[in-house]
């Protein structure tokens, strides 16, 4: 059983796992679903193209190759080296270096923006150190863009069994992850020195595919037609109960 100071260690490698088994095409694909899209649609007008933006903790590279698609000047980071090569080798030409969150290999006030899509939840000493860095590297009037997982109705329920299982003690041991509410998040990104600007809550039908088969459709976790309609409603009925995730821009 891993010791909570081995924890940052086989969080990595677990990564390591997942993106030996995974695929940048599917990855690709899954930047199309609605929810992703809803996402970018939310940051891209705080992204200026004649800047540099970085997307730390970048896996297969989905998202800064969908950037760059789209004409902005994306480069990724990450401290899984299998994952850079495998994104080497879907386009050698891709901008990507290997470093640590907390230790950017990167000079002060050099990025338009920092972005981190369900990176910063995995290290159990807190998201601040990863902040304070990313707030370094952004020059000033840049953009931070997170999302987060938001504790949501479904999340509580899963981690009260978990509690109850020794099952997922093991499991928690070797893979840290955590959820934010929207007080502890932005509580976090202004003592790192930024000011908020918007907080929203996202992906309410992603909340349902958590819940089994009755909300998934066959593919890379897609949520099926049921999980659709019910996340728009409660999307306008219940936004934070349901959130999957916490999405967070703010400026330095």
């Amino acid at each position: 059983m891993a010791e909570p100071a081995d924890r940052y260690d086989s969080t990595r490698h677990s990564w390591e796992k997942i993106w030996d088994e995974a695929s940048i095409e599917v990855e690709l694909e899954a930047v199309q679903y609605e929810r992703a899209q809803a996402t970018i649609r939310a940051y891209l007008p705080y992204l200026a193209k004649e800047d540099r933006h970085l997307e730390a903790g970048s896996g297969l590279s989905a998202v800064v190759i969908t950037l760059r698609e789209l004409g902005y000047r994306a480069q990724g980071l990450d401290y899984a080296i299998n994952a850079l090569l495998e994104s080497r080798r879907h386009d050698p030409g891709l901008p990507l270096a290997a470093g640590d969150v907390h230790h950017l290999p990167y000079r002060d006030n050099c990025f338009g923006s920092y972005l981190s899509f369900g990176v910063l939840e995995h290290f159990e000493h807190g998201m601040l150190p990863a902040l304070r860095e990313a707030h370094r590297v952004i020059k000033p009037g840049g953009a931070l863009v997170l999302t987060i997982p938001y504790p949501n109705l479904v999340y509580r329920a899963v981690q009260m069994k978990r509690r109850l299982s020794s099952a997922g003690q093991l499991t928690d041991d070797e893979f840290y992850e955590s959820a934010y509410t929207r007080r502890q998040l932005t509580d976090a990104v202004s003592q790192a020195g930024f000011s908020v600007l918007r907080v929203e809550p996202m992906s309410h039908a992603f909340t349902l595919w958590g819940l089994g088969v009755w909300f998934r459709a066959p593919g890379y976790y897609r949520t099926n037609r049921l999980a659709e309609t019910l996340g728009v409603a409660f999307e306008r009925l219940a936004p934070w109960l349901f959130s999957f995730s916490s999405l967070l821009i703010a400026r330095k």
